[in-house]
C-alpha cells in the first residue's frame, strides 16, 4: 500500500513540475492507457471460468438491483415532492 501512495505522490509531483507542458499529449496517453486497462480487465474476466459460468445469474442480479434502485429513487422522490407540496392546514 505504501508503494501505491508513493507512486501516486511521485506522479503528482511530476505533474506539478511539468504543469503547462505536454498537456495535449498527456491526455491522449491517458485515454490510450484507460482503453488498454479496460481491454485487459475484459481479458481477465473472460479467462475466469467461474465468472463466465455465472454470467446469467450475475446479469439477473444486476438487473434486479438496477430496477429496485430506480423504483426506490422514484418512490422517495415522489414522497419528497408530496411532502414539500402539502400545506400546514391540510387544505390544498
Amino acid at each position: 500500500m505504501f508503494w501505491i501512495v508513493a507512486i501516486m505522490l511521485g506522479g503528482m509531483g511530476t505533474g506539478w513540475m511539468l504543469r503547462g507542458r505536454f498537456t495535449k499529449d498527456v491526455g491522449k496517453a491517458i485515454n490510450v492507457l484507460i482503453w488498454l486497462l479496460l481491454f485487459l480487465l475484459g481479458v481477465e474476466v473472460g479467462c475466469n471460468q467461474r465468472i463466465i459460468d455465472g454470467i446469467a445469474t450475475l446479469g439477473l442480479e444486476a438487473l434486479l438491483l438496477a430496477v429496485a434502485g430506480c423504483a426506490g429513487s422514484a418512490l422517495l422522490a415522489w414522497v419528497l415532492w408530496w411532502w414539500s407540496r402539502r400545506t400546514k392546514g391540510g387544505a390544498s
